[in-house]
């Protein structure tokens, strides 16, 4: 079984542009997420793939594995399925580019030790989020899950909502998500959903065509940098922890 992890990091962003290029102490932001990934033992291989020569420049310069994609992908599933028609491997883990803080040991409870029976298997890592402004921020995706950890249903909007009882806790997706080469394939084949236009979750494409995504909780909290603040934010975490 060979894994391939991709970063996918791309230039344009509304609210940062040249996101994967923000300065974190010293150090681009894709930096942070390269050094993080690539303690990841169960990776076959670990490649950058982004739709910029600045980005590529500067992966040169820190001797990072990368591959140039083409611009036009709206999501970073359709980038990485670009990649897994370059790169062979049975699976491929997705590690968010904007997520310098991702803790590698997330990695070990998404990656099986075997390869999945379904040739469409997809899975992906949550969080339990700890304050209601979270759950209500809609940049937060939560997830709704069946008693097998399977997704029903992932929304910007709190779900589910406490009218019974409060006695639950909301979990969102994260940027560290897992996909066969069958899956990424059918995900390239198929049009945009019904809700995954609404939401704007890719995920949801698998999940409405009758495929399963499977949720798996990490204790493992990460930062999506999507603001000049979260840069800050950041930056303040990493010097208490001290880097």
């Amino acid at each position: 079984m060979k894994i391939i992890g991709v970063i996918p990091a791309r230039y344009q962003s509304s609210r940062l542009p040249g996101k994967p290029l923000a300065d974190i102490l010293g150090k681009p932001m894709i930096w942070w997420v390269y050094q993080a990934a690539k303690k990841c033992d169960k990776l076959d291989d670990l490649v950058i793939a982004t739709d910029d020569e600045r980005i590529m420049e500067v992966c040169r310069q820190y001797d990072m594995p990368a591959l140039m994609t083409r611009a036009d992908h709206d999501t970073p599933t359709a980038r990485i399925h670009e990649v897994s028609c370059m790169l062979d491997a049975d699976l491929y883990l997705q590690i968010m580019g904007d997520e310098p803080l991702i803790d590698a040991r997330a990695f070990d409870l998404i990656l099986p030790d075997t390869l999945p029976e379904d040739p469409h298997y997809v899975a992906g890592v949550t969080n339990i989020m700890d304050h209601p402004a979270d759950v209500i921020d809609f940049s937060n995706q939560k997830v709704a899950c069946n008693a097998r950890r399977e997704i029903l249903l992932i929304s910007r909007s709190p779900i589910p909502y406490p009218k019974g009882t409060a006695d639950f806790e909301y979990e969102k997706i994260t940027g560290i998500q897992l996909f066969s080469k069958k899956a990424l394939d059918f995900y390239a084949a198929t049009p945009k959903s019904a809700l995954e236009r609404a939401e704007e979750n890719d995920l949801m494409r698998f999940i409405e065509n009758g495929h399963t995504v499977h949720a798996v909780v990490s204790p493992y909290k990460t930062v999506s940098v999507d603001t000049p603040k979260d840069v800050d934010i950041v930056c303040d975490i990493l010097k208490q922890r001290g880097n």
